[in-house]
């Protein structure tokens, strides 16, 4: 089936699937790792464009991240892709099934600033309780990055389900942050660390475009919804 999409977005999917591509046949020591990157790329550049076919993709990304997560001892993103992003891609997928038309992206919107200084607290807070959990693993490795990178994934997930676009605000913090957290890794000879920096470095390329893109598909939206767009959706 293709995808019917702006031409902007078709030659931002392309050049990510070229890169990321060339990368991985590069880099990559196996098909495992192969896929594990090329599905991570794809997934991210799907959910910038606003295609939900992002999350189904995202489902098999998750699971084996999982696995190349846990062999270098980083146990929340183990648990956070297990037990919260694969449920949350199910769920998200329905929800942006009802609110995109046939295969048009999916309706954009955005937060007002209480509503952004309610979530940075949360993700403070959380970031520190559960930092002080995961150091109490002996075979845990940088136990307050792994916690922000959890928490503001949780965060970030639950803006994009509900298709907000400061998600990608906190998704630009998570790459900065996880590309540090695998550098780390790579630099004590962890497996695929490497890869993974350089992955992850992608989804920070990629983070950026969709704030750019989210913000042009939200004006549109407020432009056709006019005075009656709700609350959630007014700039503060």
């Amino acid at each position: 089936m293709t995808l019917q999409l702006p031409l902007i977005d078709k030659i931002w999917l392309m050049l990510m699937l070229v890169l990321g591509s060339a990368l991985s046949l590069t880099l990559t020591s196996n098909l495992f790792e192969l896929t594990v990157f090329l599905s991570g790329i794809l997934c991210v550049t799907l959910i910038a464009i606003g295609r939900r076919e992002g999350y189904l993709i995202g489902i098999y990304a998750c699971l084996t991240y999982a696995v190349l997560a846990y062999s270098n001892g980083l146990f929340g993103e183990v648990y956070l892709n297990l037990y919260f992003f694969i449920p949350t891609n199910l769920f998200g997928y329905w929800l942006w099934h009802q609110h995109s038309k046939g295969k048009e992206t999916v309706a954009m919107r955005k937060l007002t600033t209480k509503t952004r200084l309610i979530i940075l607290l949360a993700c403070v807070l959380g970031t520190y309780g559960l930092g002080s959990v995961l150091a109490m693993n002996a075979e845990q490795n940088s136990p307050f990055i792994d916690a922000l990178t959890n928490v503001l994934s949780v965060a970030a997930t639950f803006l994009m389900m509900w298709r907000f676009k400061e998600q990608w605000l906190l998704y630009i913090a998570i790459n900065v942050v996880s590309i540090l957290m695998w550098l780390l890794r790579a630099m004590d000879g962890g497996a695929a660390g490497d890869l993974m920096v350089l992955m992850w470095s992608l989804y920070l390329l990629n983070s950026l475009f969709g704030y750019w893109r989210w913000h042009i598909g939200e004006q549109q939206q407020r432009s056709i919804a006019g005075p009656s767009k709700t609350a959630t959706e007014t700039a503060a």
